[in-house]
């Protein structure tokens, strides 16, 4: 290509919409790459301006390509061998304005969703997962080998990942947590009274089991005669447990040793650039059988659903040991990128992780150690709405030897009490955390009723009762993953007004616009825009299904913060996990721990993965 080309291009892509921060073309980008990180920019292309740069760019850039993020496969066809995790595919021809019908709260022991829309229970805590191996029956109770190749209980952070050579549209991996134990599934009801586990009193037999329906499942999905199915035989089915052995990489390694037996409390989750899966453990001791090392628990879990650079899971050590709730990342156009991560402990800190090399985005093999060397950061959240990137290294203050600090291993294994002596802030509850298209950051402060005097109510904060919770949004300096300070704002206050008013608590009003909903948990920002938020309700005094329903679904605007409910969960439950085909027209959604009999009227209730469809096949939500 020639230099003038070059220049005209470039001219061009300056008359984009929000041309202040233009992106920049690199060589051998294709206009699909460029626009890659905003889809509304695709909107502009229908425009006579938008044709003109066609010709530049060639018009077969956006005619025979759909949207792709990094270097994701083309919708239409079949997925490149880059194990990466599918986070873009949209068609630059279809409108994905919000427009099903919100649904109403919800008391019912069933999955409420819009007219139009289908669900379908694909997979249940003690189905079969690895080949070979046998699905749960009514009233029969497993030996821990056995549960430990069937699917565990309470179902949680999830991902939908490519296969090499299969349409993303009708086929790929998910990968999905198991946080807890469904114990009805997994123990008779008079093993346990009162279906709590008991280590005191728990066989040796008892702890695997237990152990067993926690970690991962990585599953085999295909679309096919309008419904979703399991691969049965497929060599990628495995399951991760609480008995499975893990190596450990990064600079604890010296402290933690050089396996550990076990995860556990698989709460969310995340993906890399590079395809693998991030698995977030949120307890940081074994509470199934604490003869088990202490600090071996607490950490992010690098897995390789493929199996193929991957064969056992390593925790990665240099990300921190906390409660760690899920990760989200964000990248630049020199592959630099930065992982994000709440701590669910009250309170907690939100941090992040800068690899220190840039990753390799065509060997996804040279990316195995990029989680073991970087920088760990906290935030704070300064007045004002801005915030610093405060890194959490041995020798600077607040983190020397004198402090009890005297390697970088003692930071990271005390991450939680080195994170505040940073000067990082506490929040309430930091949970999910979701990067959009545009770059923007948010994260969900599920609620904090116990404050104590621990957690001060200043301006990231501001609720002495936070029953409610509330999500905070922030932009990294220039939109880069290699900034140090951010700015900030609250994006909404979560809460009912009608409640708040009969209350004479006017502080738990929220403003929510349209259909409101209490404590705010799973989140995620789809690659349209559209903001998706998931209900945790702790069914306490005030956040309860009397006045907010059942928990739920709900679709926010991003630049509005209009609510709609998608979706009211059965009795009991709580909302986890999102996730979808490139083209969203199936979204994967958990409903995790039911308390009465769903998804089979008169059988034990028990954790499900839903695959979510509209009936004419369009994209979900639009």
């Amino acid at each position: 290509m020639s230099h003038s080309t070059d220049q005209a291009k470039t001219r061009c892509l300056a008359l984009l919409p929000d041309a202040a921060e233009p992106p920049t073309p690199r060589p051998g980008q294709t206009l699909d790459d460029v626009l890659a990180f905003d889809p509304a920019r695709r909107i502009w292309l229908k425009s006579g301006l938008g044709a003109a740069v066609l010709s530049l760019f060639g018009a077969p850039a956006l005619a025979g390509n759909a949207d792709r993020t990094n270097g994701g496969a083309d919708v239409g066809g079949k997925a490149p061998d880059t194990g990466r995790p599918y986070t873009a595919g949209l068609d630059p021809a279809q409108d994905y304005t919000v427009r099903f019908e919100s649904v109403p709260r919800s008391l019912a022991d069933r999955v409420v969703v819009p007219p139009g829309y289908e669900v379908q229970v694909l997979f249940s805590s003690g189905d079969a997962v690895e080949a070979g191996s046998t699905s749960w029956t009514e009233g029969v109770f497993p030996s821990w080998d056995v549960a430990g190749r069937r699917a565990g209980g309470d179902h949680d952070g999830m991902h939908y990942f490519e296969l090499p050579g299969v349409d993303p549209r009708r086929g790929g991996l998910l990968a999905i947590n198991h946080e807890q134990v469904d114990m009805r599934v997994f123990f008779a009801e008079e093993t346990f009274p009162g279906n709590a586990f008991d280590e005191k009193t728990a066989t040796p037999e008892q702890k695997r089991v237990a152990l067993s329906a926690v970690g991962v499942s990585i599953i085999e999905i295909e679309f096919d005669g309008g419904t979703w199915r399991i691969q049965r035989d497929s060599r990628y089915n495995r399951r991760y447990t609480g008995n499975t052995v893990y190596d450990v990489g990064g600079p604890a390694r010296e402290r933690v040793g050089a396996t550990v037996t076990g995860t556990l409390n698989n709460c969310s989750s995340g993906a890399t650039p590079w395809g693998t899966y991030l698995t977030c453990e949120e307890a940081t001791f074994n509470y199934f059988d604490s003869s088990q090392p202490r600090h071996g628990y607490g950490w992010v879990v690098e897995l390789d659903p493929q199996g193929r650079i991957l064969r056992q899971g390593v925790k990665r050590t240099a990300m921190g040991r906390f409660n760690h709730e899920n990760v989200a990342w964000l990248d630049d156009a020199d592959r630099r990128v930065a992982f994000y991560m709440g701590d669910d402990s009250t309170p907690g800190c939100i941090y992040k992780f800068v690899p220190d090399r840039p990753y390799d985005a065509a060997d996804r093999a040279a990316n195995l150690g990029l989680l073991d060397e970087g920088t760990l950061y906290v935030a704070r959240f300064e007045p004002s709405g801005q915030g610093k990137w405060l890194p959490l290294k041995q020798g600077l203050p607040g983190l020397t030897a004198a402090e009890g600090y005297a390697t970088q291993a003692d930071i990271l294994v005390e991450c939680q009490r080195a994170a505040v002596a940073a000067g990082g802030t506490v929040m309430d509850r930091p949970e999910w955390i979701t990067v959009g298209p545009g770059k923007d950051i948010h994260v969900t402060l599920t609620n904090y009723n116990g404050r104590g005097g621990k957690v001060p109510v200043d301006d990231a904060n501001p609720r002495p009762e936070n029953h409610h919770g509330h999500i905070i949004r922030w932009t990294e300096a220039g939109h880069s993953p290699l900034a140090t300070a951010f700015t900030w704002d609250i994006f909404l206050l979560a809460g009912d007004p009608r409640q708040a008013a009969a209350q004479g608590k006017p502080n738990l009003a929220g403003n929510i616009q349209g259909d409101s909903f209490s404590s705010p948990d799973g989140l995620r920002q789809d690659p349209a825009g559209r903001l998706w938020v998931q209900t945790d309700m702790n069914l306490g005094a005030v956040a309860t299904p009397a006045v907010f329903g059942n928990n739920g679904m709900y679709c926010v605007d991003p630049a509005t913060g209009q609510s709609k409910r998608f979706l009211v969960g059965p009795v009991g439950c709580e909302l986890t996990g999102v996730a979808y085909t490139p083209d969203l027209t199936t979204f994967f959604v958990n409903i995790q721990h039911p308390t009465q009999a769903w998804p089979t009227a008169g059988r034990t209730p028990r954790s499900s993965t839903l695959a979510i469809r509209r009936t004419d096949g369009a994209p979900v939500g639009a």
